[in-house]
């Protein structure tokens, strides 16, 4: 059997967040019954279940090695925070804990293909949120050459962080999204270009629709920040057609990225175990 895989969140204020997260935690328990020896997750502040709680869990149960996953779409080192920390005291707390912390999520090509797969149901599917009448909404047809996407990032005082999210536009936009206008970065928070200024730069460049692209896991408070920021943009430029499509959410696509970097850490710690790979050559 394999250890125990530990998901990391940051934390949220948000129960719809929190709920999200339980739920994916629930997708890879029952995929990976049977094969890993446990599958849970906790958050470092801000949300139930705690880190704190989910690791005495853990230990309470016989588990004192953990394969710890960090739920998070910035692959930089900087977007770690404090996990490390917080694992470094679970440790204090735990004397024989021992973990292997495996790599965030992103920028993975399959994470930005579910982006993909969000923006085209938003093109097909989601209502505009600048006015329009209905037979304007349907006699409208505007082409993917007139149509601008924003990626929107968390943001972060890191100027590394922020960098990161930049890189992940441009890969979408060459993988994804050639066809359309161009692809803009913006930020919720924290660092500019915000979303107001990200649509109007592609208002800018001659966009008739634009299509915000949230960068995030999970639904919840920061998505309706975005929403409200689109939305006020929107009541001043009626001319644009503005959407905003669905964020990754809880899926099989993202359990399957998440199961790929749980086999990479525990591939990592045999590779690293002295004297192994002379035992397997001989064998």
């Amino acid at each position: 059997m394999k250890p125990p895989l530990l998901l990391v969140g940051h934390g949220t204020h948000d129960e719809t967040g929190a709920a999200e997260f339980g739920r994916l935690v629930h997708r890879l328990r029952c995929r990976l019954d049977g094969v890993v020896a446990d599958v849970t997750g906790g958050f470092v502040a801000g949300a139930r279940p705690a880190l704190s709680d989910s690791v005495a869990s853990l230990v309470a149960r016989g588990h004192h090695h953990v394969i710890a996953l960090p739920l998070s779409l910035t692959g930089d080192r900087h977007a770690l925070g404090d996990i490390p920390g917080t694992l470094a005291l679970e440790q204090e707390r735990h004397p024989t804990l021992s973990y292997e912390l495996g790599k965030a999520l992103g920028p993975d090509p399959r994470i930005l293909g579910l982006l993909a797969e969000r923006l085209e149901d938003a093109q097909a599917e989601i209502p505009r949120m600048t006015f329009a009448s209905a037979a304007e909404d349907e006699a409208e047809h505007i082409a993917l050459g007139d149509t601008a996407v924003v990626l929107v990032g968390h943001g972060s005082a890191d100027p590394a962080v922020n960098a990161e999210v930049h890189r992940v536009s441009r890969l979408f936009w060459e993988r994804h999204a050639s066809d359309y206008l161009t692809v803009e970065t913006a930020y919720v928070s924290r660092t500019r270009p915000g979303v107001p200024g990200g649509l109007e730069r592609c208002r800018r460049l001659g966009a008739r629709r634009v299509i915000v692209l949230p960068y995030l896991l999970f639904a919840g408070a920061v998505l309706e920040r975005v929403l409200a920021q689109a939305m006020a943009y929107g009541a001043n430029h009626e001319c644009i057609d503005i959407r905003c499509a669905e964020v990754v959410g809880d899926c099989e696509g993202l359990a399957d990225v998440v199961v790929d970097r749980y086999e990479q850490a525990v591939s990592t710690e045999v590779m690293e175990v002295p004297g192994l790979l002379e035992v397997l050559a001989s064998a």
